[in-house]
């Protein structure tokens, strides 16, 4: 099966501008949702991770933010690919960073030293899938 054969499936269309919309639309739902549980319950959530409150706080903000520009993005009829591409990076960042901070910086809980591995593969999938589906579009082209 090809990527973009397998693009397709996992979008459920054939329409390579389509597939890119819906994973971004999927990565800002998810982002979106972890950044207003960070930030709706900081203390509680911090406390489950092993993770200071006014850190997830601010995480949680950022997550907010970045989830309303993710969702922007996709919501355009033909996403730019720059921007596509910051998107990309940024969740790739995020995702080594979340590895990195287990093992160097956070003295992370047994929920959290599953938890921050979990997410980083989340968003790492994230930018795996849109950094293919805009390869598939350009490559269309």
């Amino acid at each position: 099966m090809t990527a973009t054969a397998l693009l397709a499936t996992v979008a459920r269309t054939d329409d390579r501008t389509e597939i890119l919309r819906r994973f971004l639309a999927l990565d800002a739902v998810v982002t979106g949702v972890n950044g207003l549980v960070y930030v709706a319950a900081s203390g509680p959530v911090g406390r489950l991770l092993g993770i200071d409150s006014g850190l997830l706080f601010g995480l949680g903000a950022f997550l907010v933010v970045f989830a309303v520009g993710v969702g922007l993005t996709g919501s355009r009829p033909v996403p730019s690919p720059a921007a596509v591409k910051a998107i990309v990076d940024a969740n790739a960042v995020w995702a080594l960073l979340s590895v990195v901070s287990v093992v160097l910086w956070f003295d992370a809980t047994v929920a959290g030293a599953v938890w921050i591995p979990a997410q980083a593969m989340t968003v790492g999938g994230f930018a795996v899938l849109q950094w293919s589906a805009l390869r598939s579009l350009a490559t269309a082209r």
